[in-house]
């Protein structure tokens, strides 16, 4: 599973990037989520966390 990332609809909130157990979430201002995929392990919780559904577990 990947983790993806619809900046478009993203609130820049930051819930997920608080959520996160692998620290792999960055929330940039002008650029907005930035995904570490190496250490991501697509647990899933900032993807339960996002009240804009914004980020979404994909095969």
């Amino acid at each position: 599973m990947v983790l993806k990332v619809n900046n478009d609809k993203c609130l820049r909130c930051g819930g997920c990037v608080s959520v996160c157990p692998q620290a792999c979430i960055d929330l940039h201002e002008v650029k907005g989520i930035q995904i570490n995929k190496l250490k991501c392990n697509s647990c899933g919780i900032c993807v339960t966390f996002c009240p804009a559904k914004a980020l979404v577990l994909k095969k």
